[in-house]
């Protein structure tokens, strides 16, 4: 879709607002409108000496909306905001729909209405979303909902606390929906990395341990993501918990996670290993619980494989497991899903987090064309039950968070028994806590006082570059001691 973004600058934020109804489009900016433009959405400010004219006009499928708005240049104080919300009813009624979540496009509405609710209570928050951003009703109590548990989380973190989070970017294969940086460890080359990487990843835990030391930092929580943490062999996955157990103190870290997320990779081994670590929440991942949709997203185990390896974790003492389940899956439907929701329910997950199929480009759902497969529609429906059997099943929801290019602009929210909230989630998601990373593709975030300010330090995102240039991450990472000095001295 051509966009035309006349005398403003606002196009990063125009485009998000179209992604809300074309995920998947390619937009092209001009800057000189021509008639012949075909489908095309073309906003404009206009500043007088005393006053500022708004123009949005939408041309989709041979029809067309336009609309403006006059105010006085002292009346105006978000020329952003004015513009969009213009534009933003044009998008609606020529596509036929509203966005669940209104014009909100930022990934965290949870942060957003916590933050309104300590500035104008929690009607005013409500407001905030519903009558500014056009947010629909339910999906504003579900924030709110979050909102509250999230800000009982915080406000009982220590401010000089941070969490380790650990990247092991390696899975057994490569599923369907995936953009992450991870190597499946069915290719040579990256078994062959594999051994490398795990002696860099000591190194750099080493490292960082001396940085939080030499800072006065205190580790509350740790995580392990990837990628598939359990594609560690036992004994690495033994070597790296010895690393960090040899090198950080962990007296005051009051919950370990690692996500054991790809069934067919978690033995009886593997899970001995983890609690004699003191591991004490892990993730075991359906996905779903129907093989025809494992088998369409290229997923290797099986819905029977998936519930044996709950109970061994059960069995080995694990009283923490998540489950992830997404909808919106290439061959899922209504029903299946309504299964797989009832099905962890019924195990008794302590965690299940209901995710929303997003359509990232580099995964092969869209590159391979997989992505006609997928009906959008009928998503509402899937996320409605979720939210209905959960709460309905003892469940809450306690984060979550949205990604670009999400059916229907749908969420993701983790929802937990009580007492299971996931800290590490809550605190990472909305930027809360010092963040400090190890391994591949990893962000340590440190934040200044007052969280004026987020600095990110980001890893080499491959295993190859990461091993081939670890000197030069050490170099970056001595930030962190710079950027704390800084905000001491001052």
């Amino acid at each position: 879709m051509n966009i035309y973004c006349i005398s403003h600058d606002f196009l990063y934020e125009t485009e998000k607002l179209l992604m809300l109804f074309f995920p998947l489009e390619k937009n092209t900016a001009l800057k000189e409108f021509t008639e012949d433009s075909g489908d095309y959405f073309y906003t404009e400010i206009d500043r007088g000496e005393n006053n500022i004219r708004f123009k949005a006009v939408f041309s989709y499928k041979g029809q067309n909306r336009s609309a403006e708005k006059n105010m006085s240049s002292e009346e105006c104080t978000d020329e952003e905001y004015e513009l969009l919300s213009l534009a933003y009813p044009l998008l609606k009624e020529l596509c036929g729909f509203a966005p669940k979540w209104g014009m909100l496009t930022g990934v965290r509405p949870s942060k957003l209405i916590m933050n309104k609710m300590v500035e104008i209570g929690e009607d005013g928050a409500r407001d905030y979303f519903t009558k500014r951003f056009f947010a629909d009703e339910k999906k504003t109590e579900l924030a709110l909902s979050v909102a509250k548990t999230e800000l009982r989380i915080i406000e009982n973190s220590p401010k000089n606390s941070f969490s380790l989070y650990v990247s092991i970017p390696f899975c057994p294969t490569r599923c369907s929906y995936c953009s992450f940086v991870s190597h499946s460890i069915g290719t040579e080359s990256a078994k062959k990395l594999m051994p490398e990487y795990v002696n860099k990843l000591c190194e750099e835990i080493e490292f960082t341990a001396k940085k939080a030391k030499e800072n006065g930092l205190v580790l509350t929580n740790v995580y392990w993501g990837g990628g598939t943490p359990t594609t560690l062999e036992a004994e690495d996955l033994d070597r790296v918990l010895t690393a960090i157990e040899d090198n950080f103190d962990l007296s005051e870290c009051g919950e370990y996670t690692v996500e054991a997320g790809r069934p067919d990779t978690v033995t009886e081994e593997k899970l001995l290993v983890l609690k004699k670590h003191n591991v004490g929440r892990i993730s075991i991942n359906p996905q779903t619980f129907s093989d025809s949709v494992l088998k369409a997203i290229g997923r290797c185990h099986t819905t029977a494989l998936t519930e044996e390896k709950y109970h061994l974790a059960r069995k080995i003492g694990f009283d923490s497991i998540n489950m992830d389940l997404i909808a919106g899956l290439p061959m899922d439907n209504f029903e299946s899903f309504k299964r797989s929701v009832d099905r962890a329910i019924h195990l008794g997950a302590d965690n299940i987090t209901v995710h929303t199929l997003a359509l990232k480009r580099s995964s092969a759902i869209v590159t391979e064309n997989e992505s006609d497969s997928v009906n959008a529609e009928g998503i509402s429906n899937m996320l409605d039950y979720a939210f209905n059997a959960l709460t309905q099943g003892g469940y809450h929801p306690y984060y979550m968070y949205r990604q670009s290019k999400s059916l229907g602009n749908f969420e993701n929210v983790g929802w937990c028994k009580e007492g299971k909230e996931c800290r590490y989630n809550i605190l990472m998601m909305e930027e809360y806590q010092h963040i400090l990373s190890v391994g591949a593709g990893s962000v340590t975030k440190l934040l200044s006082p007052g969280i004026e300010k987020i600095e990110r330090i980001f890893n080499y995102k491959f295993p190859f570059e990461y091993i081939s240039r670890f000197s030069g991450l050490l170099e970056k990472k001595e930030r962190i001691s710079t950027f704390f000095s800084e905000y001491d001295n001052r």
